[in-house]
């Protein structure tokens, strides 16, 4: 074939087509009414009741947005009505609500309780939503009155600002100091909340804190909010991740340094839960979650519904716990959050692009500072900013042809590198998914890999796909072989091929991670058993001329090997996949050459018991 291709989605026929939702209202939905309507507000001695307001953007559509309230009786006696105000910029507007008596005067905003829904024992929390439109957010809130915080009766009385990002140092096995500048408050600073993965673990009254009996070689993330004299809450300090000595010292689970990721994709039947259940959460480091989209320049939402709105089961969720009908967060996001306070060492990237949804990156590159804001934006998030460690760019390809043609010129790729790193800093990871295409002439050469490699943690190099049932006719090949072998149909398309010239351009090897397909191609009407052989077209699976490893490996056993990975001809039926043997070869040469690891696409391919997974594991050791 004369072009590398890479197919993701071998799940799913749809090319990514977001889910959509509803947006039509209950039927407690409230009309607007005019100023003339509104209910008066609670009288002094409800005020006095302690309770909390929170707000949530739902979810947004571009041309509106979904607004959610959650009030909760946060005190001791029962709250038996309750009216939430709040200030909106004038272009920013309620169009409709539900679950309350939205009204307005103006630019200022009140929703008072239906008449079921008034009365909150203590604990209890009740949510009312609404659609808007504009791009503004609420302020000046007040909940019967008083502070919406609910530290304190007087509505004068402001919360405290968000102290400095704490910084880490006499970092040890067990024990880590944590030093931060100073809140500020109308009324005085009383004493700080240090948080340990959103977990209060201490409160203290200076600025500083040494967290003791920790594990060694463990990841951790630490955050502080100040407390004023009436006890309110502020915002909270940024976050600092802090990993402890000792403990085998490196990204594995196992030691060895080795950085062991895989693909997570929003549209398969995989879920976080399986990661849990199949022991395959013990054994990575890091999950790139696919895929995020790119669009009008910017970094999009690829799927809301799946990302953050799906609701989960007790019995689908990572910690046995049901989603609530009103929390702010759910989806795969929330599941991700629940797996990594279960697992601190995995690291989570949110993945742009990929094969169906790189077109878009040719226009966002024209400005790679206002493209690297608007992801920056997206992947942090307040919703959703403690689930990511940094963010992954799959384009496929830059200055080259995959599903669309680019032109942007060699230096586009480096450039929108650059402009990332210095966007979202050291801390963040940055990694990109790149070509294999080992060729002479071929996509490597096509954009300046080496010149970004300074800015990056690490590529996914994507070393499978190389021969498949695009040529329909064979000869059937090895779709993701280590190495060149006699009768390759083309020179440079290999694993090997592809590294060598990837270190040649300047990239260190311990950036380069070794890519591993979860899945085989296959050809039909094949008779003969050896690579090389004529078919009539692709072989049936999940898509045409692609199947699971966990399907291939009872249906159509694997019979031989050819170039450091596996081939397998059942009936006139031949397959290429990668087996827990030849996966032990890949990592066994991906460490003999200084490589930073291996990751592969994508957990929906291996067995309930993760064998492929943990055969990376245990070969990276």
């Amino acid at each position: 074939m004369s072009t590398l291709t890479r197919r993701r989605g071998t799940e799913s026929p749809r090319s990514h087509v977001p889910h959509t939702r509803s947006k039509a209202l209950a039927g407690a939905t409230a009309l607007l009414l005019p100023l003339a309507a509104m209910v008066g507000l609670a009288a002094p001695a409800e005020a006095a009741t302690s309770a909390t307001a929170t707000y949530a953007k739902a979810s947004d559509w571009g041309s509106g947005f979904e607004g959610r309230w959650t009030v909760k009786n946060t005190g001791t006696t029962t709250l038996t009505s309750w009216t939430v105000e709040w200030d909106f910029p004038s272009d920013t507007k309620v169009t409709s609500a539900w679950d309350a008596t939205v009204t307005n005067s103006a630019n200022h905003w009140t929703a008072k309780n239906l008449g079921w829904n008034g009365t909150l024992a203590p604990g209890a929390s009740i949510s009312f939503g609404f659609n808007g439109s504009g791009a503004g957010a609420p302020s000046g809130c007040k909940l019967n009155g008083a502070s919406c915080d609910g530290g304190t009766t007087n509505p004068g009385d402001n919360a405290p600002s968000a102290p400095g990002t704490p910084v880490a140092s006499d970092v040890t096995d067990t024990s880590v100091k944590l030093t931060w500048a100073a809140a500020t408050d109308d009324k005085g600073v009383k004493n700080y909340d240090v948080k340990r993965g959103g977990t209060t673990v201490a409160t203290v009254t200076g600025t500083t804190y040494t967290n003791t009996g920790l594990t060694a070689g463990t990841d951790y993330s630490y955050t502080v909010v100040a407390r004023d004299t009436a006890d309110q809450t502020g915002p909270a300090s940024g976050a600092t991740p802090v990993r402890t000595t000792g403990g085998g010292g490196g990204e594995n689970p196992g030691g060895n340094g080795k950085v062991n990721l895989g693909y997570f994709t929003n549209w398969g039947s995989y879920t976080v839960k399986n990661l849990v259940t199949s022991g395959s959460a013990s054994k990575i480091t890091h999950i790139n979650y696919a895929f995020g989209n790119v669009q009008n320049g910017k970094c999009t939402i690829g799927d809301p519904y799946e990302d953050y709105q799906k609701s989960y089961t007790a019995a689908q969720s990572v910690d046995g716990v049901a989603d609530a009908w009103d929390q702010p967060l759910s989806g795969h996001f929330n599941q991700l959050r629940k797996l990594k306070a279960q697992y601190p060492h995995i690291k989570v990237l949110w993945s742009f692009g990929g094969w169906t949804w790189s077109g878009g990156f040719g226009q966002a590159v024209q400005n790679p500072t206002a493209f690297a804001q608007s992801c920056y934006d997206l992947v942090e998030d307040p919703r959703w900013a403690d689930v990511f460690d940094g963010i992954d760019l799959d384009w496929e390809y830059p200055n080259a042809c995959g599903l669309t043609c680019d032109s942007s010129g060699p230096a586009a790729f480096k450039n929108m590198m650059q402009a990332m790193r210095a966007k979202f800093g050291p801390t963040n990871l940055l990694t990109a998914a790149i070509t294999a295409d080992g060729s002479s002439g071929g996509k490597i050469d096509a954009a300046d890999y080496g010149g970004a490699a300074p800015y990056i943690n690490w590529y996914d190099v994507m070393t499978y796909d190389y021969f498949g049932t695009w040529a329909a006719q064979g000869p059937t090949a090895p779709h993701s072989p280590l190495t060149s072998y006699p009768g390759i149909p083309a020179q440079g398309f290999n694993s090997a091929d592809a590294i060598a010239k990837l270190k040649a351009k300047g990239v260190p090897a311990s950036k380069l991670l070794l890519g591993i397909g979860f899945y085989g191609r296959g050809w039909t009407g094949v008779t003969q058993s050896a690579p090389g052989g004529t078919a009539t077209g692709p072989a049936a699976g999940v898509e045409p001329g692609n199947q699971y490893y966990k399907v291939l490996k009872t249906t159509c056993p694997a019979t031989g090997t050819v170039g450091g990975t596996a081939y397998a001809h059942c009936g006139t039926d031949w397959w290429s996949y990668d087996t827990p043997a030849t996966v032990g070869t890949k990592m066994t040469w991906a460490k003999n050459q200084g490589l930073g690891g291996a990751f592969f696409w994508e957990f929906n391919g291996d067995t309930a018991e993760g064998e492929l997974v943990n055969a990376i594991s245990n070969g990276l050791k």
